[in-house]
Order: structure tokens, then sequence, then C-alpha cells
């Protein structure tokens, strides 16, 4: 997102994971943003082989947002088996079939196998082709893997910034706490106790049926059990419900009013 605070460091930042390797991409600005989605997942070892507009590249830096660290410490390759030497593990990332046997895997298992390569102490990567391209067979016979994203048959292309995010991300929340589905910023309040929530539903529960509202009367246990489950899902907090009983009591208020006039 625009805006990011710079200044803050994950704690991660400084762990090890894969290498990304980027073979022959075209332009800075791709170098650029593929830099910036490595470091948004905490990655930072970026390995260029033969990028076509040369090394280093000041678009790069514009496009990195930010992520210097990576594009600065970036190392320079003439070949692709040169710039894979040391690692142990090797992931070829292609939307192509090949006529190769390789096993192929998702990013989601990918992270996971990497994740264990980690615990290991081994070192791994992931080979990324030219834009245009994608990696040569020659490049991909390098590869132990094949990394195949499963996306929409009929138009499953990626630019490189989002094949380098996608399995950046996949391998970040591998073996992170799952986070909460939602939050919801509750401003000071708390959420509401069992026996709050049943003191509002009998202030309601007894308007209503002074209204004349919960009719007929044999439906009515239905009627109370539904409006309940309404606000039960709504997981209210004490102020909401302060809120709620001021406007059961306003209804009411006026009710009455009318009444006497």
């Amino acid at each position: 997102m625009a805006g990011t605070d710079r200044t803050q460091r994950h704690p991660e930042d400084s762990l090890a994971g894969p290498t990304i390797i980027l073979v022959e991409p075209q332009l800075g600005e791709n170098i650029g943003t593929a830099a910036r989605a490595m470091y948004n997942c905490g990655l930072t070892d970026l390995r260029l082989v033969r990028p076509r507009d040369g090394w280093p590249n000041p678009k790069a830096h514009s496009a990195a947002s930010g992520a210097d660290v990576v594009l600065e410490g970036a190392r320079l390759f003439d070949s692709t088996a040169a710039a894979v030497a040391d690692l142990t593990r090797i992931y070829a990332t292609t939307a192509r079939r090949r006529d190769m046997v390789k096993p192929e895997v998702t990013p989601r298992r990918a992270a996971v196998e990497m994740r264990e390569l980690q615990a290991e102490g081994q070192s791994f990567g992931v080979l990324f082709g030219p834009e245009r391209t994608g990696l040569s067979n020659d490049d991909v016979v390098l590869a132990e893997s094949i990394l195949e994203v499963p996306l929409n048959p009929t138009f499953s292309s990626l630019n490189l910034a989002q094949a380098v995010l996608l399995i950046s991300y996949e391998w970040y929340h591998a073996q992170r706490p799952p986070a909460p589905e939602r939050h919801l910023p509750q401003a000071g309040s708390r959420p509401a106790t069992a026996e709050e929530m049943m003191h509002f539903f009998h202030h309601l529960e007894t308007d209503l049926i002074e209204a004349d509202f919960l009719l007929p009367v044999e439906k009515r246990p239905i009627m109370i059990r539904n409006l309940r489950n309404v606000f039960q899902r709504a997981h209210l907090t004490d102020q909401e419900l302060r809120t709620l009983h001021g406007v059961v009591r306003a209804l009411s208020g006026r009710r009455n009013r009318r009444r006497q006039c």
C-alpha cells in the first residue's frame, strides 16, 4: 500500500528465505517492483542474470519504493548456472508445459517445503524467467521442481512482480500463526457480556410486546429467537448496547406521547 512507514522493520526481515533469481529481466522498473514485492515479505537475497538494460539501473530504485536494501545487495551473474551454484534446492516458475519429468508444486506447497529446508539449514531459491518468454529449457533443467501457479486456465499470465509477490507471500505466511479473519477496533469499549445482552433482549422484547409487534402469540418464541440471533451475530460492545437501549427508550417514549395526544 502507498504510504507505508519505511522506518518500521519486522523481526523477520533478517531471517534467511528463498533466494529470488531473475533471469534476463527486461526493464529496470520490473526489477524494482519485484524487489518491492520481496521486501514486503521480508526477502532480501536478489540475484540478476544478464539484465537486458544493464545493472545498476536507476529506474529500478525508483520503482522499488523504498526497498533499496534489496537492490543494493543484488548480485549480478553471467549465467543461470552460476547464479544457483551454491543452492541445494531450486524451483523454476513456468506456465508452459515442458517435455521434462519433474515434480510440480503449487506456491503454497513449495513454501511448506522451503520452510522445512530452512529448518535443515539448506539453501534454496526460485527462478523467474524473462517477462515475455519465461525460462528456457536450459534454465528449467537446473531446477528440481516446477513451481506452477493454479490460475484461470484461459488467462494465467502474471507480470514479474505479481509472480514474485505471490511466491514470497506464501513463503512469508507458511508456519506463521493465522491472523484473525476479522478485527474490529472497539475505540475504548469492550465486548458486551452475556448478562448485558440478556438485559438488552429483555428491554427490547418487553417494549415490542407492548407495541403489539410480537404477534401472533404462538409464534412469539420463534420471533424472539430470530431477533436475538440478529444481535448476537453482531458481536456488540457495551457502548453499542447502551446506544441500542437509548434507541428503544426513545421509540417507546415517542409512542407513549402519541397515545397521550
